[in-house]
This record gives C-alpha cells, sequence and structure tokens, in this order.
C-alpha cells in the first residue's frame, strides 16, 4: 500500500493538559496541528480506496521537507541530491507516530500489527510525505 500527501509534514504533537476552570476537571487536550493532519491523512487513505492490511506489517515513511528560500544554491543542491539532509525538528519518531495513529483503524486494524517502522527526512522543493506499508 502506498500513500503520499502533499505538503509539509507534521509530527505528532503532545497533548496539552488543561483545566476546566468550572468543574476542576483536567484532560489532554491534542494540538489542533495534529488534528488536522491526522485527518487529512485519513481522508487522502479513504478516497485511495485501499484495502485493510492484515498481519505484521512494515511502515516506511519518507518525509520531504521544503527547503529554505535563503539557503546557498551550493546547499540546495545538496539537499535536493539527498547528501544533505534535514537533521531538524520535528522528530523522526513523531512522524511515523502521526501517520501510525492516522491510519489506526484504516489502512490495518490496530497499530501494535506495525513490526518494523523507518523514517527517512529530505528536503525537496515539493514537501509531502510518501508512506509506504507492507506485510511481513
Amino acid at each position: 500500500m502506498q500513500l503520499t500527501i502533499k505538503g509539509t509534514p507534521v509530527a505528532k504533537g503532545r497533548p496539552r493538559v488543561v483545566k476546566n476552570q468550572y468543574s476542576g476537571k483536567v484532560h489532554g487536550m491534542t494540538p489542533e496541528k495534529t488534528t488536522n493532519y491526522e485527518t487529512l491523512v485519513k481522508l487522502l487513505f479513504i478516497e485511495s480506496k485501499q484495502k485493510k492490511l492484515n498481519g505484521a506489517l512494515k511502515l516506511d515513511v519518507k518525509a520531504y521537507f521544503p527547503i529554505v528560500k535563503s539557503t546557498s544554491k551550493k546547499n540546495r543542491i545538496l539537499m535536493i541530491e539527498q547528501k544533505l539532509l534535514h537533521t531538524k525538528k520535528p522528530d523522526g519518531d513523531n512522524i511515523l507516530k502521526i501517520i501510525g495513529d492516522a491510519l489506526n483503524g484504516l489502512a490495518y486494524d490496530d497499530d501494535s500489527a506495525i513490526v518494523d517502522g523507518r523514517v527517512r527526512k529530505y528536503y525537496s522543493e515539493e514537501p509531502r510525505c510518501e508512506i509506504e506499508i507492507t506485510e511481513v
């Protein structure tokens, strides 16, 4: 199964603890950016009309981040040729987490079926996230 999400990849954000000023109850609130990206991934998967996978799975994510406009020509070329890699935030494990959570129940029954997960971060003039899930 393959899926491409166009746009800058987003990492799973940490829930913010919020206390209700009236009831005093505390609950976690998922950041809006995380919720929006997960929804986008879900919608694109549904539109792709791909079937749910079973058994042990391998999740491979290639995250392509935009090249900053102020980047020198020399570094831009190195980035495009994947000789200069994306070593900044967001963390790769949080990218893997948001994709795994978004596809939970759609591409597979539960993300516990993912036995092998890999994230690679690159620069590109076309930011996107390429996802490949295969049965092991």
